[in-house]
């Protein structure tokens, strides 16, 4: 390493968000941070996940390179922001800050698409809470009587908002706005894309044992190209269950941070500031669980 590199300290991001930090590059380019903070209902907890971001980072990578490899953006005409994972391969001086390993990654700068793109399998989340009052979500109807974890007849494109302030939360949208706000091709193009992706990454764990009930994804735009953006298929942005714990009426114990929520939601919190302190057991089972999904995803993408 060069040694006036190695005496230099990681710059401040120009963009510091609830769990990634942005670093501007070029003009073209970024170097994308994913940070040890976890979060819940859109509020960042003061505690840390040790190797967190190391293991979301790396899991993102691999879904990336494999959607890649098996040309699931040649079918449905996009790309991913990822450039490199390899310290080695980032821009000075990035590639001399020892921080920067295993945990972050050099991206292309795209404008982000203002809308949460989530595809779900399983009937769980605010879906749940959407079909017992409505009996719909995001205004696409769905058969009656469908029970809390259910599989449903076919996987659904349920966009949401993105909240832009921290504390204020994500809200579902009836897919009719995202098709106004963003016009008919590109809205019909970002649901094949991520109905595709959902589809494929469910064949792949599925032969690990694991059921995706449901994940997120998100899309930017750089001269009139759509990309993949941010993370993809990692436990923060995915709910992963154990098919052998699965049974319809209830939710299974998943791989996921879903025991954060939980917890929230069993003392009673408001959602709003600050954020209870999480109990070290709850940190404890989040370690446990997210390196035991990368272990099955790197397994199912081997």
């Amino acid at each position: 390493m060069n040694s006036s590199f190695s005496r230099l300290k990681l710059p401040e991001p120009f963009l510091r968000g609830k769990i990634r930090s942005l670093y501007s590059v070029d003009q073209k380019s970024l170097i994308m941070l994913t940070s040890d903070r976890i979060s819940a209902f859109d509020i960042v907890f003061s505690e840390t996940v040790p190797d967190k971001g190391k293991i979301l980072n790396q899991i993102s990578c691999l879904w990336f390179q494999k959607a890649i490899q098996e040309g699931l953006n040649r079918e449905y005409d996009w790309e991913t922001h990822l450039i490199t994972g390899d310290l080695k391969k980032f821009p000075k001086p990035y590639c001399f800050y020892p921080e920067l390993e295993g945990r972050s990654a050099h991206i292309w700068k795209v404008e982000r698409i203002g809308f949460e793109c989530i595809v779900r399998g399983y009937l769980a989340g605010s879906s749940w809470k959407e079909y017992q009052s409505k009996g719909n979500v995001c205004g696409q109807e769905l058969p009656s009587g469908l029970l809390l974890g259910e599989k449903l007849p076919r996987p659904i494109f349920t966009p949401t908002s993105k909240s832009e302030i921290h504390g204020q939360h994500d809200e579902n949208v009836d897919i009719s706005l995202m098709k106004k706000e963003l016009g008919d091709e590109l809205y019909s193009k970002i649901e094949a894309a991520s109905l595709s992706l959902y589809h494929f990454a469910s064949e792949k764990v599925g032969k690990e044992g694991i059921l995706l009930a449901d994940t997120k994804f998100e899309f930017g735009i750089n001269n009139k190209k759509l990309y993949l953006i941010d993370e993809i298929l990692t436990p923060d942005s995915s709910r992963y269950w154990k098919r052998s714990d699965y049974l319809p009426g209830q939710i299974p114990l998943g791989l996921d941070k879903q025991y954060v929520r939980d917890y929230c939601e069993s003392i009673s919190w408001d959602k709003k500031p600050p954020a209870p302190p999480l109990p070290s057991s709850i940190l404890s089972k989040i370690s446990s669980v997210y390196h035991t999904i990368h272990e099955k995803i790197q397994a199912a993408l081997s």
